[in-house]
């Protein structure tokens, strides 16, 4: 579109007498099939063109009005530095006017201006985003989430034929696409898995529903609408046009970017995210109903992408480029269908032997669930978890209950696919014993590594131990040495020992590649 074929107030709007403040020449203005952006240095002002098309109506100014205030109100939740008001654009004369008081002819939203690298996105691009960032995301989306408001209505939108509405129509739209960026066996399955999924687990939706897990989400979570602000991390850009998009289980949410990771051969960082918002969450049963939500977000890309192809005005280099990436998103969404061996694996040894920093590590080789007792034990007890517990928190009766739902958690999880390393003391006979008796009784694989040290190594790294969810400290040690119960022989054909003093990497090659039928993925 040029310049004269722009709207007039926009034409106006790329002047820099426009603004009441300084601008960085030329204005930049960004097009979407919905809206304007105009970038002017400082500030980004971003409206919305009068557009209709059915899951997005902005077809008329009040309208606009209405969603330029929604999207204010949803965005502050995630990111209110960015956000900062609703302006009206008035007509004077010939003149238009930012904030008049005159005859309002159109709505904008002010936003701060961020630099572009500062996307997760990019940062991906460049190299430079971290598993720390990752596991800070866990943390603020967790928090995100808790902060989302829930009730009658927006619970509803949990229902089967809510949700599987969108999954028939991506469906019903991609059909053509078969011979093309994807094959006919990849759609049936795909199809098949979706519709055997919501007809076999109508209960998991409803304790979905029942447990306020269906809430006011952000409904587009991935890489590209998350930032790093100074050393902040923002959620930007949510669904305000549309109920069904927004009112979705937070698993929903969390799929996008675990999915965008796992899509770019990143399946570690993926893991650290997943990792830390169950955590934080204490919600490891998402994990039942994720598979489904991996599968939705990388359809959708992968029909997007697709839509291109369909475009006239598409150069044939793009749209050859747009046939791999569908085609690439097309086959992990196939690929979530598949059954996979699900397996546990217990750690043992003593507080600060090293168990929770092997756990991670070998999670993030293996793609594995990390499912760590301080953190069960905090959730049950129903206190934040870097709260220090009390004496209540550590009676035997809430160890037992702790390891009973640690176990619960790893069966449900391990059968449907997962390896999953329950992450404990596990210094009694008997805790081991019933873990073993359950994995032989359910058919999975178990493996228990157990990590040691020198006791001056394990005393010095508890006495320097912050900021971890463990309360354990070095005063326990004596009584819990005193308490360790020796490996039987039983046992023992279980065990491997792992010392963790040594690099991770030599004992990874030496000891987890003789693990039966377990290989790397990354």
């Amino acid at each position: 579109m040029t310049q004269t074929n722009l709207p007039a107030f926009i034409q106006q709007m790329l002047q820099p007498g426009f603004y009441p403040h300084e601008v960085t020449e030329p204005i930049q203005l960004i097009q979407t099939h919905v809206s304007y952006v105009l970038i002017t240095g400082k500030y980004a002002y971003k409206l919305k063109k009068p557009v209709n098309f059915g899951f997005l109506d902005f077809s008329t100014l009040e309208k606009r009005k209405h969603f330029c205030h929604e999207e204010l109100r949803l965005n502050q939740r995630g990111a209110g530095e960015l956000y900062l008001e609703v302006l009206p654009i008035t007509l004077s004369g010939e003149q238009y006017i930012l904030g008049g008081t005159g005859e309002v002819v159109e709505y904008v939203v002010k936003m701060r201006q961020f630099p572009q690298e500062g996307l997760f996105s990019e940062l991906f691009a460049q190299g430079k985003l971290t598993e720390s960032h990752l596991e800070e995301l866990g943390k603020v989306v967790a928090q995100y989430h808790a902060k989302t408001e829930t009730n009658d209505y927006i619970r509803s939108f949990g229902e089967v034929p809510q949700v599987r509405a969108a999954f028939d129509e991506n469906h019903e739209q991609t059909e053509k696409y078969i011979g093309g960026p994807q094959t006919q066996l990849q759609f049936d399955e795909t199809k098949a898995y979706t519709e055997r999924f919501f007809a076999e687990k109508q209960e998991l939706f409803q304790r979905r529903m029942q447990n306020n897990y269906i809430r006011e989400c952000h409904g587009d979570l991935h890489l590209r609408n998350i930032c790093l602000w100074g050393d902040e991390i923002l959620l930007f850009d949510c669904i305000e046009f549309n109920e069904p998009f927004r009112f979705v289980d937070t698993m929903f949410d969390v799929a996008y970017a675990v999915m965008d990771l796992e899509a770019q051969q990143r399946p570690d960082l993926s893991n650290a995210y997943l990792n830390t918002y169950l955590e934080q969450t204490g919600d490891w049963e998402g994990l039942e109903i994720l598979p489904i939500y991996l599968i939705r977000q990388s359809y959708v890309r992968a029909k997007v992408t697709s839509f291109l192809l369909d475009d006239p005005s598409v150069p044939a280099t793009v749209k050859e480029e747009a046939s791999k990436t569908a085609s690439v998103y097309y086959k992990l969404a196939w690929e979530y269908t598949k059954p996979k061996q699900g397996r546990l694996i217990l750690m043992s040894g003593l507080s600060g032997s090293g168990k929770s920093t092997t756990a991670k590590y070998l999670a993030r080789q293996f793609n594995a669930i990390h499912i760590r007792s301080d953190a069960v034990r905090k959730h049950l007890g129903g206190i934040s978890l870097l709260e220090r517990g009390g004496d209540d928190l550590y009676t035997p009766e809430m160890t037992q209950k702790t390891y009973a739902r640690l176990l619960n958690l790893g069966l449900i999880l391990a059968k449907q696919g997962n390896t999953v390393i329950l992450d404990a003391k596990y210094d009694q006979q008997n805790l081991r014993e019933e873990a073993i008796a359950q994995a032989k009784q359910h058919e999975l694989p178990l493996q228990i590594v157990y990590c040691t040290a020198p006791l001056d190594v394990v005393e010095e790294r508890l006495r320097k131990r912050t900021g971890d969810i463990a309360d354990a400290t070095v005063d326990l040690l004596t009584a819990q040495v005193k308490q360790t119960e020796p490996f039987t022989d039983v046992e023992l054909s279980y065990v491997i020992t792992w010392d963790t003093t040594q690099p991770p990497q030599t004992q990874l090659e030496q000891v987890i590649g003789n693990w039966f039928g377990l290989t790397q993925v990354s």
